[in-house]
């Protein structure tokens, strides 16, 4: 089952908390939609013959308020600059490393990102990495509207454009077209200058996508011809034959992240359970399935050294520094200049 069935399944999911229904004593996963891909575990499915309860959320924030009113679950998937606010909420526990087989072979540069390890304890298993760039439907439009940022608030395009539905993704967008390339430490004349920028994107919007699946549809329709998108969208639309690129090289970049497992400081399963699914997703047959699959990087350094070279280089994923090199990495940021961000979010898509 590859990434279009998965997707495809998950497309009501990302808009409302959905529960698969658990049996007693069940790992409980609350995740991105489409990452009940059971290509993602295959270890795990081969020992307990069903999946994992999914729980899924649209966006870290979504996530955070559920699990702080009460929600329940044994692992989250927050992307890096998430990890600290979560554990700073005592919504974490700290990993057994000893447990994790293929630990040593993690790629040093993904396990050891701020915030990942916290007064001497690890928190995240980083899994998988990525981007968020310039996506587009090569039939509508140009090389040079593709090369800039700036098209994503071109009148031009009103009512082609799609950004996802994410707070960090959209203010690395706007962060990035208004010339900052590190919001570690962005000043309240940079954050205001992203947030006019991303009100002009919301002139253009046709929608504010939230999983996969709906962007993919918007843009095979030819609804949405401008996108700013995950890695998945351009693999799984030009495996489908559309006429879709993404460009992380535009003038003024794109963003990177890296996202993993933690483990939540309630949840029920059993350790044995836990990490039979950390492990699985570890697996070197993982790392390949991910990257020809889903367009995305594995954090399993020995996995990837395994693949077809080639594959990886044109995938640029062969080293994380290398990726991530001018770009906008999403680590960790401020808490209250993240907190701004979501407010003011909230603002921008209701149109004030």
């Amino acid at each position: 089952m590859g990434i279009r069935t998965t997707f495809a399944a998950a497309t009501a999911a990302a808009l409302i908390l959905a529960v698969v229904p658990a049996r007693a004593g069940e790992l409980i996963v609350f995740d991105w939609p489409g990452y009940e891909d059971q290509n993602f575990f295959p270890a795990y499915m081969e020992k307990y013959g069903e999946p994992p309860t999914f729980s899924f959320f649209a966006d870290e924030e979504e996530a955070f308020q559920k699990m702080r009113a009460g929600f329940k679950a044994d692992l989250g998937h927050p992307c890096s600059q998430s990890v600290p606010k979560w554990h700073a909420a005592g919504l974490l526990k700290p990993l057994d490393t000893t447990k994790i087989a293929a630990w040593d072979d993690v790629m040093p540069e993904m396990r050891d990102l701020p915030g990942f390890n916290i007064d001497g304890e690890q928190y995240m298993l980083p899994l998988d990495w990525g981007a968020t760039a310039l996506t587009y439907r090569t039939d509508a439009v140009t090389p040079e509207q593709a090369a800039t940022l700036q098209s994503f608030a071109d009148p031009a395009f009103a009512g082609r454009v799609s950004i996802v539905d994410n707070v960090d993704d959209a203010y690395a967008l706007g962060l990035l077209a208004t010339g900052v390339t590190d919001w570690t430490n962005i000043t309240d004349e940079q954050f205001e200058a992203a947030s006019d920028f991303l009100r002009k994107v919301h002139e253009n919007i046709r929608a504010y996508w939230q999983d996969g699946s709906e962007l993919a549809q918007l843009m095979a329709s030819g609804e949405v011809t401008l996108a700013w998108a995950w890695n998945e969208t351009a693999t799984t639309l030009q495996a489908e034959g559309h006429p879709v690129e993404m460009n992380r090289d535009t003038l003024e970049g794109s963003s990177t992240w890296v996202c993993g497992y933690v483990r939540l400081a309630d949840g029920p399963a059993s350790d044995e359970e836990v990490y039979d699914f950390l492990n699985a997703w570890l697996e070197e047959r993982v790392a390949e399935y991910i990257v020809t699959e889903w367009g995305y990087g594995h954090s399993n350094g020995a996995g990837l050294a395994k693949m077809d070279q080639d594959v990886l280089k044109e995938a640029g994923f062969t080293d994380l520094a290398k990726y991530q090199d001018s770009t906008l990495v999403q680590s960790p940021l401020p808490f209250d200049m993240r907190e701004k961000m979501i407010a003011e979010f909230e603002k921008i898509k209701a149109g004030f």
